[in-house]
């Protein structure tokens, strides 16, 4: 059986909210920078979005690919979401958590019309001739809410053909789902077959839920995960010591995740272990996960992530988050490196 692109994804790939301005502005020239960085550093795989910054991070990131040969990189990006024209004239500086000045609103779309239309306006975006991966972006609960059932019922009844008609063609090589959440997950294996779920900060440091029933689930239907959110917003990056705002979820932390982290840190400390190092390696652990993608807004951030990457952790350290009941037990540890 040939090897799929998916299998072909490398541990490590750059996830690209930051270059559409994720809570902060960064320049044109620094997001080039930190693309060429991410390229030099040996990073082949980028993964992006429509929403973020409203089609800024597409652009960006188009414009920094597009003189590299094509078949080098691996590049996902996402469907679900149509960007229509904002005439307001007053837009405000920071919308939907970007500091954009693209002027568009986004709408909701998953049927058939909606993801081919929305994949045909990536591919203008990008400004390139292929996207390689397709992710269905933010379908579930955490997303819609009560209007999920007839978000899902559309992608059930129309959108999932048009991302099989995308794959069967071969102008698309893999689909999969872009969530935040693994139930929707769980939902979708029923109504079509997928290559990939890409899975923000679910199966994390923090959080190893997933390991009793959806991960195997993923194994058995053939779908590999790429992981996003692995410092699960920003807690396990930073950790809980340098002052100022604690971000987990998006959200500032809650007292209970701040008191689990700073176990956490107590271990870390005493192996010399940065916790962000744990962070990145740990889920590459488990079979089922192919790739990690952390967002990197600037080329220090890239040397820091290789660092990060290559940090040697002794065995005994996962050992001890096991026995002081920081981690799942079934969770697959990391070996150390040779």
């Amino acid at each position: 059986m040939p090897e799929s692109i998916i299998d072909r994804l490398p541990n490590l790939g750059f996830g690209c909210a930051s270059l559409g301005n994720l809570y902060r502005a960064i320049s044109r020239e620094q997001a080039y920078a930190t693309v060429d960085a991410a390229w030099n550093a040996g990073m082949r795989y980028f993964d992006t979005a429509p929403y973020y910054g409203l089609g800024l991070s597409e652009r960006r990131l188009g414009d920094a690919l597009r003189q590299r040969p094509r078949d080098q990189y691996i590049l996902s990006t996402k469907a679900g979401r149509i960007l229509e024209p904002d005439i307001s004239s007053d837009l405000p500086s920071e919308r939907y958590g970007f500091v954009t000045p693209m002027p568009f609103v986004p709408r909701y779309d998953y049927s058939y019309a909606g993801i081919m239309r929305s994949h045909e306006a990536s591919l203008q975006r990008l400004g390139l001739s292929r996207i390689d991966i397709l992710l269905v972006h933010d379908i579930g609960i955490v997303t819609h809410g009560d209007d999920n059932g007839r978000h899902f019922a559309d992608l059930a009844d129309s959108g999932y053909r048009a991302l099989e008609e995308l794959r069967t063609s071969g102008d698309i090589s893999a689909i999969g789902l872009g969530v935040n959440e693994w139930e929707v997950c769980t939902e979708a294996m029923q109504i079509g077959c997928w290559d990939c779920f890409l899975l923000a900060g679910r199966y994390t440091l923090l959080e190893q839920e997933p390991i009793h029933e959806f991960l195997p689930q993923c194994m058995a239907h053939g779908a590999k995960i790429i992981l996003g959110g692995a410092y699960n917003s920003g807690i396990l990056a930073t950790g809980t010591r340098r002052g100022g705002q604690m971000l987990y979820n998006y959200k500032d932390a809650p007292q209970v995740v701040i008191d689990r982290v700073a176990r956490i840190e107590a271990v870390c400390d005493t192996y010399d272990v940065p916790l962000a190092a744990a962070a990145l390696q740990f889920p590459l652990a488990h079979p089922a996960v192919q790739c990690v993608i952390p967002g990197m807004g600037e080329p220090r951030r890239v040397h820091q992530t290789e660092t990060l990457y290559a940090h040697q952790i002794p065995q005994e350290f996962w050992g001890q988050l096991v026995a002081r009941h920081l981690l799942d037990p079934a969770a697959p540890l990391p070996q150390s490196k040779a």
